[in-house]
């Protein structure tokens, strides 16, 4: 890996610090983590730790810096919305910034959506849509509607009833009992499906799940346009269509959970415009402000926010931090970067060179399936790609163990996780390239032919 003379000094003691103090998220805790890595300084598709070493960012740190490191525009529009306003609330009152940016958002979302409530992250935001979609019925003389229909595997977030749509037991487990009222149907499978299996099963399913619980009980279906968990699992060509059909037969809302799949990542605003769908709900986060300032959103249709506008019937729901003017005005100079600099349409016009160094991995033999859309793709690794075979869970643990540290020490930030089964997961920066990809390429190639070499027969 190179090195930045740039970089800052090691501040001594730091990681021994972080050993007893830094409670990290979805990892040991102190000593039993080990010297976690501390990345100090971020600048374009890199970021940069504090022994020096730099790595290229193939997954948007967290799927969510999609303006790419060191935009010094958007802490300008921090410090200058600090020094004018730090904080006001939206219970009750209004600021500039949190109105402009409802605007803002409304004019860019589907058609319909026109109503943005404001949150500090993706997982709150699943939560305000699962609590407004119960409001909603209720508000129609529907209140036994309450349950939700979502999808295996899918990552919904950790705040009890995001997780309790979660699809993961992995992360459920510990939490039980779970908010109650939740079914999980196949998700959009297509690797290893018999041939002349019907591409449309996995909608056919939701309707099953509603029909099983009882359409009258139901109040929602909430699913990411590509699905994360899995290992971007993309909808096939009919899918939403039908989706939609079904939530209108038979009055269930449809959420689109677009924490990931929003502010370019897919080249588009949002999911449903990629895949040509009017969701009733979005929820949305990450790339808003591309991480810069802690935020996210509910955006609602006219429709469900229509029993809520005569002020007979309130949606009593509010939280501290949503709609902060600071992170407001860092959305608004993102959503102006991204526009200005014209990244949704670099992401459509570099997707296929991006499908395509990807797909080049497929002579690898650790490698089944490639697949994605925008600059959101999963490499799906199996013991035998000719069969579609894959590996038993323990040894999908082992290798992803393998993966992360192999990919980590060769420089490259990505995702290996056995959610399912053992896929690695890029979401570069919207500003990433040929460059990038070259470089991304090169060190896949290496580790998981070596990966191939110790786990294979």
């Amino acid at each position: 890996m190179n090195s930045s003379a740039a970089i800052r000094p090691s501040v001594h003691g730091l990681r021994k610090a972080a050993r007893r103090h830094l409670w990290m998220h979805f990892a040991p805790l102190g000593a039993a983590g080990g010297d976690a890595p501390v990345i100090v300084r971020g600048e374009g598709c890199h970021v940069w730790d504090d022994e020096g070493r730099r790595y290229l960012d193939g997954l948007s740190s967290l799927f969510c810096v999609n303006a790419g490191h060191g935009r010094g525009e958007l802490g300008d529009a921090a410090a200058a919305q600090a020094r004018e306003l730090g904080y006001a609330t939206l219970w009750g009152s209004a600021h500039p910034r949190a109105i402009e940016l409802a605007e803002r958002i409304a004019g860019l979302a589907p058609t319909g959506l026109e109503r943005v409530f404001f949150t500090s992250g993706g997982s709150e935001s699943v939560e305000s849509a699962l609590k407004l979609a119960r409001a909603y019925h209720r508000a129609r003389g529907e209140p036994a509607r309450t349950k939700v229909i979502a999808r295996e595997l899918a990552y919904h977030g950790t705040t009890m009833g995001a997780l309790s749509l979660t699809g993961l037991e992995s992360i459920r487990t510990d939490f039980a009992p779970l908010v109650p009222g939740v079914t999980h149907v196949p998700a959009t499978w297509s690797y290893g499906q018999p041939a002349g299996a019907d591409p449309l099963a996995p909608a056919h399913a939701i309707e099953a799940a509603i029909v099983a619980e009882g359409p009258a009980t139901v109040a929602a279906v909430i699913l990411e346009p590509v699905q994360n968990s899995g290992g971007c699992l993309v909808p096939p060509p009919g899918y939403f269509d039908e989706v939609r059909s079904i939530c209108d037969r038979h009055g269930v809302l449809l959420i689109s959970d677009d924490t990931i799949c929003s502010w370019g990542r897919l080249g588009t605003w949002f999911g449903a415009q990629r895949f040509d769908y009017v969701p009733d709900i979005i929820t949305t986060a990450k790339g808003l402000t591309s991480a810069y300032a802690p935020m996210g959103a509910m955006i609602v249709s006219d429709r469900v926010a229509g029993p809520f506008e005569s002020g007979e019937t309130v949606f009593a729901h509010g939280l501290t931090f949503g709609g902060h003017p600071i992170a407001a005005a860092v959305a608004l100079r993102n959503l102006e970067l991204l526009e200005q600099e014209d990244l949704l349409g670099r992401v459509r016009a570099h997707e296929p060179a991006l499908q395509a160094t990807l797909d080049g991995l497929r002579d690898l033999p650790l490698v089944g399936d490639v697949r994605g859309a925008g600059y959101f793709w999963g490499i799906e690794l199996v013991r035998d790609a000719v069969a579609a075979r894959r590996f038993e869970p323990g040894e999908a643990r082992d290798l992803v163990a393998w993966l992360g540290s192999a990919l980590f020490d060769s420089g490259l930030l990505c995702r290996a996780a056995d959610r399912g089964y053992p896929v690695i997961q890029l979401a570069p920066p919207l500003i990433a390239g040929p460059e990038e990809f070259a470089a991304i390429e090169g060190i896949l190639r290496r580790v998981l032919a070596e990966a191939g070499d110790r786990f294979l027969p």
